[in-house]
């Protein structure tokens, strides 16, 4: 890792820009446990009470996520608000 300290990544999934429907979340989730499984050292939150912590910080987040990237942030949660959520939360600090 480039930085000066070392931290884990985020999930690897794919592109989340199609993400519409309950189905694609639970294959966004199914390809996140895959990865956890191919890689748990890589994992900034590979335990449970880690993962909903950072889930947690990472949907209170979500609207200045939204806000670096000059975009409007939905008043209506979609789907995949969820799961950009959900591979954000693999990888917070």
């Amino acid at each position: 890792m480039s930085s000066g300290y070392e931290t884990g990544r985020f999930a690897e999934v794919g592109d989340l820009s199609e993400v519409s429907s309950h189905t694609d979340v639970a294959q966004v989730a199914q390809r996140m446990l895959n990865d956890l499984r191919m890689h748990p050292d890589d994992w900034e939150n590979p335990t449970l009470d880690r993962f909903l912590d950072a889930l947690a910080a990472s949907l209170q987040g979500l609207p200045g996520v939204y806000a670096n990237r000059g975009e409007h942030f939905p008043e209506n949660a979609t789907w995949k608000i969820f799961a950009e959520a959900l591979v954000m939360a693999s990888g917070y600090e």
